[in-house]
């Protein structure tokens, strides 16, 4: 009896020379460098594993951070562009596509292929792991994992374009690596900022509850994903912009919504903060041919009394404003340089608070991740994996076909089942109208609500 799913084949991608050039990491990349990205692309017809292969080790030549490995020396991280290579896997399953997007945030699905973040810091892993899976209706599953010391979103969809182009046989973009990522900050950082750092250190009682947090997560947490049409986010526009008094944008009303109605369905009414990522590039002057973890946050209180508008406002302000009243780099790496590398390990984000239900959400729009070509096709559908389930985090990335909005959020299971249910449903798509156009894929995928 055969079991599925079937690998069909396996291979190291690499580019055949190596640059060598070694890139210093950041004390803020060091922060993240036991956590690994993971992210699922869906295709409606099959594509061919050696044209992705060949397009990846073109790609790998722009970006070769993503196919070297990680070392230490003299307490600092490194990078080193030695074209180790990526590890890529081919799979085929008996189930649908549309099945398989109903799986991609469930526990042991298989989309990705796992990349040990702890032994890639110390050179024994690659940095990006790539599996390809064939659907039973002709489908393709495209599933990357990469190790998120090396680059946020933003680096990885420089990756993703430069692949695109070199399967499609177009020009690749421009990539810039970074050779030093504090050196890089401190040239173009003001001496002075909003001077409150974004980490923090925590006691020994809070570390016990927060070690108890991360080991209990998978057992205590649920994934939910959202999908808001165009027309239902318009109206949520129009309603906290009118009340607000300034033009708030898709991304701002989607996190005030989703966030306030959260709220209110798991009867909390207590003042919570809020943290939203900023990707800093263009804040600072900087190319967006950047590869690195360039990121600020926005930190800001919500009174569910208030309202989401007062919140979709309050979040538009805030990034008008970053530079000048929210932009914290310089405070942080202060703060980190003062503990020290060794120390490091004993901070935390301030955005990571889960005892105090403070909420993060990440806007991954915009990053043209519907517009990425292989093969003469583009995805239908796109979404993180949430395999760190940690309670109320949230990302935000175009829906199906780059469509409106799909809502990925981690919540405890309690609320998550709440927010399934008919009264969560309602409260979630209260500015749907039932005339409005949604895609047929939705239908499609139940678990999307």
């Amino acid at each position: 009896m055969s079991v599925w799913p079937q690998l069909r084949d396996t291979r190291t991608v690499s580019v055949g020379t190596a640059p060598g050039t070694v890139l210093r990491c950041g004390l803020a990349d060091t922060m993240f460098a036991d956590l690994t990205v993971s992210v699922v692309l869906f295709f409606e017809r099959a594509l061919d594993e050696d044209r992705l292969a060949a397009g990846l080790a073109r790609a790998l030549e722009r970006v070769p951070v993503f196919a070297g490995r990680l070392r230490t020396v003299d307490g600092v991280l490194e990078a080193v562009c030695d074209d180790s290579g990526v590890p890529m896997v081919s799979y085929r399953v008996h189930g649908t596509l549309a099945e398989s997007m109903g799986r991609v945030t469930a526990p042991g699905a298989q989309h990705v292929d796992p990349l040990d973040a702890r032994s890639a810091r110390t050179g024994e892993g690659p940095l990006l792991t790539v599996r390809v899976t064939r659907t039973g209706d002709g489908g393709t599953v495209l599933g990357c994992t990469w190790h998120h010391a090396i680059g946020d979103l933003h680096s990885f969809a420089l990756l993703l374009r430069a692949w695109s182009a070199a399967v499609e046989g177009d020009e690749l973009p421009e990539v810039e690596l970074v050779e030093d990522q504090d050196a890089l900050l401190d040239r173009v950082l003001p001496a002075e900022d909003c001077g409150r750092p974004g980490f923090r250190v925590p006691g020994p009682a809070e570390r016990a509850v927060l070690d108890r947090e991360v080991a209990a997560a998978p057992r205590a947490n649920r994934t939910v994903q959202l999908y808001f049409g165009d027309a239902e986010i318009a109206r949520m526009r129009e309603e906290f912009g009118a009340a607000a008094g300034l033009r708030v944008s898709s991304g701002d009303a989607v996190c005030a919504h989703v966030a306030h109605t959260l709220r209110e369905l798991d009867g909390d009414r207590e003042t919570r903060w809020i943290t939203v990522p900023v990707n800093v590039r263009r804040a600072l002057g900087l190319s967006d041919a950047l590869v690195g973890n360039l990121l600020g946050d926005i930190h800001l209180p919500h009174t569910p009394a208030d309202g989401p508008a007062a919140l979709a406002g309050a979040l538009r302000t805030a990034v008008q404003g970053y530079t000048e009243d929210h932009l914290n780099l310089r405070s942080n790496l202060r703060f980190l340089a003062e503990l020290g590398r060794p120390g490091l390990g004993a901070c935390v984000p301030i955005g990571f608070d889960p005892q105090q239900r403070r909420f993060g959400f990440s806007n991954w729009s915009r990053f043209g991740l519907y517009d990425m070509t292989f093969q003469g096709q583009r995805p239908v559908f796109f979404s993180p994996t949430a395999n760190y389930p940690l309670p109320w985090i949230c990302w935000a990335v175009e829906g199906f076909g780059g469509s409106g909005t799909l809502a990925t959020v981690v919540l405890p299971a309690r609320l998550a089942a709440r927010v399934r249910g008919t009264e969560g449903r309602a409260a979630l798509h209260r500015y749907r109208d039932p005339a409005d156009e949604l895609p047929a894929l939705l239908a499609a995928v139940p678990k999307v609500l």
